[in-house]
């Protein structure tokens, strides 16, 4: 487990420059990500050419953090997990008195049993080092400390001194970074830039962090730290046994969203279409329609706002999705997708499916979200709770639709403004990790085995709901 004190310490650089040296060294290594990030893991499988996971209890459940890791390592000799934030900054809720925090990186380890190495960003420490390193190996006895990777040092004589400290600490020492302006991703608004969009560039990124990781650090005792890892006995985690014959034989074509506008995605979920009896395929909204035969649409995260021009140009595929919604076949869109089914983005024109209207804000909408759908859909039945991620820079206004209603309320009674059902389309700002409710995901496939049915009660509200949630759609958070 790569962790670090706090966030900012370099831990994507270090991990995904231990991937691909370790992948260079003859290693098959299974790479992972702590919490909800799409982008690191696409750096990630660059660097290992396999899938990079998500690892995250809060979108899960932590039940299916060990089950879900053992599915994503097997075949490999090594797993990196990169970890989140700080080492126990997790969800802010009540604290249980174990002080891990819910969905931490600390909690993630203690789940699949993986000794942690620390990357400390060096600069601005020096023998001071040796007591915030005492205070996170005595913090919590569950949490396997078993060494120090040092960032940005300045010098040979400020790495001497560092590694002076992590003695005093008890800590190995397994090799040290000098500052490298370099090795550095390019990020924007939302953290960095996928590799996805970076193409050539991403590579070219992953292959320096390699090469200079793998120079700096102990790969050999990194690996045999490896080997004190002590994951429980699990059994892996199978689409096949999620979705238990809850999907269909009709063999539907599900489109899936793909290319540089719509890169953010989880492993599992192709993983469970399949599972479920759909034949997924790729297709890429900035410069292809949708394929021959689509019954059925999904349309994940990512940049529209980056590509809203060239989306927009799109015609054929903006017209194609229009009457594909118009024809009541599903479509299951978050954040970026439900962007693109507005009429427009920031004036460019989208595909039209829904009536609304989407706009970049300066305003960032971001954390976990407790939920309760309001009506049945093509995801989910009334009443279905749900823990879902939002990160976003955008508003919607659905104000034009008096036909759309609330995909969500919140368990706590009050409205989730982040998303709308429209007969047989499911479009919310808030990303739901398809592991955490395969059963949605076979729902979704029967529907599109069933063009044309309808899968909304003429009951809007779930029972029990607050009857006073609006209707209408508003503005996004």
């Amino acid at each position: 487990m790569i962790a670090a004190p706090g966030s900012g310490s370099g831990k994507t650089t270090v991990a995904t420059g231990l991937i691909g040296a370790l992948t260079a060294a003859g290693h098959v290594v299974a790479p992972f990500k702590v919490g909800p990030d799409y982008i690191d893991p696409g750096y990630h499988a660059l660097a290992a050419g396999r899938p990079g996971r998500n690892l995250d209890p809060n979108l899960v459940g932590a039940e299916r953090i060990g089950p879900l890791f053992a599915a994503g390592a097997r075949g490999a000799d090594i797993a990196v997990v990169e970890g989140v934030m700080g080492l126990f900054d997790g969800r802010i809720v009540d604290d249980d008195g174990d002080g891990l925090g819910l969905g931490s990186t600390a909690h993630v380890a203690t789940l699949i049993g993986a000794p942690v190495v620390l990357v400390v960003d060096a600069a601005g420490h020096s023998q001071s080092l040796a007591a915030l390193l005492q205070g996170f190996v005595g913090y919590s006895p569950a949490v396997r400390i078993t060494g120090v990777i040092l960032n940005r040092v300045g010098s040979d004589r400020h790495e001497e001194v560092l590694r002076q400290a992590c003695a005093r600490a008890g800590l190995e020492v397994f090799g040290a970074l000098r500052r490298d302006p370099d090795l550095t991703v390019p990020s924007r608004h939302l953290g960095l830039i996928p590799a996805a969009e970076r193409a050539t560039d991403a590579v070219a990124a992953v292959a320096a962090m390699s090469t200079t990781v793998g120079a700096a650090l102990d790969l050999p005792a990194l690996v045999a730290a490896a080997r004190d890892a002590r994951p429980g006995p699990v059994r892996a985690w199978d689409a096949v046994d999620e979705i238990a014959g809850r999907g269909s034989d009709a063999r539907p074509l599900v489109a899936v969203a793909r290319g540089p506008a719509f890169t953010f995605s989880y492993a599992e979920h192709t993983e469970l279409l399949a599972a479920a009896g759909a034949e997924a395929i790729g297709f890429d909204p900035l410069s292809e329609s949708l394929p021959d035969g689509t019954a059925a649409v999904v349309i994940g995260g990512g940049f529209p706002e980056e590509h809203a021009a060239t989306l927009s140009a799109n015609t054929p595929l903006r017209e194609a999705l229009r009457a594909h919604a118009a024809a009541s076949r599903p479509v299951h869109a978050e954040c970026a997708g439900l962007l693109y089914l507005q009429q427009t983005l920031d004036g460019h024109a989208m595909s039209g499916a829904l009536a609304g209207r989407g706009a970049f804000s300066a305003r960032l909408t971001l954390g976990y979200r407790d939920a309760v759908a309001l009506r049945d859909s093509v995801l989910f039945a009334a009443g279905e709770r749900v823990t879902g991620h939002e990160f976003h820079r955008s508003v919607v206004d659905f104000d034009d639709d008096p036909g759309a209603a609330w995909a969500w309320r919140g368990v706590d009674g009050r409205p989730v403004h982040d998303g709308a059902v429209v007969g047989r389309i499911h479009a919310s700002y808030l990303h739901v990790h398809p592991a955490g409710h395969p059963a949605a995901i076979a729902r979704f496939v029967r529907a599109a085995a069933a063009p044309g049915a309808d899968t909304t009660p003429a009951a809007d509200i779930a029972p029990g709901a607050d009857q006073t949630v609006p209707s209408t759609p508003g503005e996004g958070t």
